[in-house]
């Protein structure tokens, strides 16, 4: 079993994303193009940069030298924006992930002030990783969540607000 998955859908996301990222500079890409660099089927990606153009996160330019590119540097896009506007609010519980007052349990739950506290530790931790931390090889972005996690950063404390952010 797996617990706190990303879908597959914004895993594909990261990735485009980190594609467009490296060529960076170029002309717009299109979906077709995107598709094939990445071995991805079409509509999947094509399905996937409107939900990122959505969100804000890739311009689209129409026209015969059309297509997308980044909507602003890689250091300026967290993954939790991806996931935003993938997947919609980040929720690791359902009430979580819902305005309060939408759960017919919350009268008698004593457990969601606390449940919003680990999401919102979870919410800021993803915001703090930025699509170029995403692009750096994996043992360097491997040591730095090591050193987060031994610093402490894996157990914040209520109304704690600091993470670890990468010099």
């Amino acid at each position: 079993r797996e617990m706190l998955r990303i879908t597959k859908l914004t895993d594909y996301g990261v990735a485009l994303l980190a594609h467009f990222a490296a060529s960076s500079g170029a002309e717009p890409q299109n979906a077709r193009d995107a598709a094939a660099a990445m071995n991805l089927p079409l509509p999947t990606v094509s399905k996937i940069l409107k939900a990122l153009s959505r969100g804000g996160l890739l311009v689209s330019h129409r026209g015969a030298k059309g297509g997308y590119e980044l909507s602003r540097p890689p250091e300026r896009i967290s993954v939790a924006e991806v996931i935003g506007a993938i997947e919609g609010p980040i929720g690791i519980t359902e009430c979580t992930a819902s305005a309060p007052g939408t759960c017919a349990q919350e009268p008698l739950c004593g457990v969601r002030a606390n449940w919003r506290i680990i999401n919102e530790a979870v919410q800021g931790a993803l915001e703090k990783i930025t699509l170029a931390e995403m692009l750096r090889p994996a043992p360097d972005f491997g040591k730095w969540l090591e050193e987060a996690a031994l610093s402490g950063a894996a157990a914040p404390r209520r109304g704690d607000t600091n993470f670890p952010v990468r010099d």
